[in-house]
């Protein structure tokens, strides 16, 4: 089990296959998607990695965030979210996920607050017919109708569908396709629609019903912080050595 990433909804568009067919996407964009820390079997009882993603400022971040922050030797983020994954697939602190992490074909599960509707009518809430348009119908176009029973049991039952609060709920979209991946720009093209607004925070990970493709990286696609600089510095020090 690997870990999944968090990623910002920027909107819907159209791309074309080979074929000339036009696919609908959702455009979703992972901006520094870091592992924060690390949840083990011995210390927590289950095996999770924390993962941070975009930036928030300092005077924003609470103290104790900013700390917890600082052990990880990563900056404050806008948003913190855990996966579970196997011993084998834990990822270093500091290490971020790159876009490639899932692979063109592969299925994923979406996770994200659906759009708020307010309140809202059985029609639009549940998709309930109506009732008559006439003959006899006064008032009652687009109510739900009866909601209860006879004298016994003399009450209307718990999670009976009625008007009420509509969206603003956490809400998993399953085996949606993933089309293509940008790396260099950290942007993940999902076919069909995702839940929540624009610019909110998506959850993607693996499909829970699908089998993992043989092409997928393990853990996961990742660049690990500081490498670069690490290698300059031993070459600078060869370069003296010399």
């Amino acid at each position: 089990m690997r870990s999944g990433v968090i990623a910002q909804k920027i909107g819907m568009t159209r791309v074309y296959n080979d074929a000339g067919e036009h696919i609908p996407v959702t455009v979703l964009r992972m901006e520094n998607c870091q592992v924060v820390a690390h949840r083990t079997q011995e210390k927590n009882g289950y095996t999770a990695v924390q993962l941070g993603v975009g930036l928030a400022k300092v005077k924003n971040t609470s103290k104790a965030l900013r700390g917890h922050f600082a052990v990880a030797s990563v900056e404050p983020k806008a948003k913190i979210a855990e996966f579970r994954v196997s011993p084998e697939n834990l990822i270093e602190v500091g290490a971020e996920i790159t876009a490639d992490h899932f692979v063109a074909g592969q299925k994923v599960d979406v996770t994200g607050t659906s759009v708020g509707k307010g309140f809202q009518g059985v029609m639009k809430r549940h998709n309930f017919g109506g009732g008559r348009a006439s003959h006899g119908n006064s008032v009652s176009h687009r109510s739900h109708g009866s909601t209860g029973q006879r004298q016994d049991p003399g009450k209307v039952f718990k999670n009976k569908k009625m008007a009420g609060h509509m969206g603003a709920t956490r809400v998993t979209t399953q085996n949606l396709e993933v089309v293509s991946t940008d790396i260099e720009r950290g942007l993940i093209f999902v076919r069909g629609a995702v839940p929540g607004s624009k610019g909110a925070w998506i959850m993607v990970s693996d499909a829970v019903k699908v089998p993992l493709p043989k092409d997928a990286p393990l853990p996961g696609a990742i660049r690990v912080a500081g490498n670069n600089n690490a290698k300059a510095v031993e070459a600078a020090a060869s370069e003296g050595a010399e």
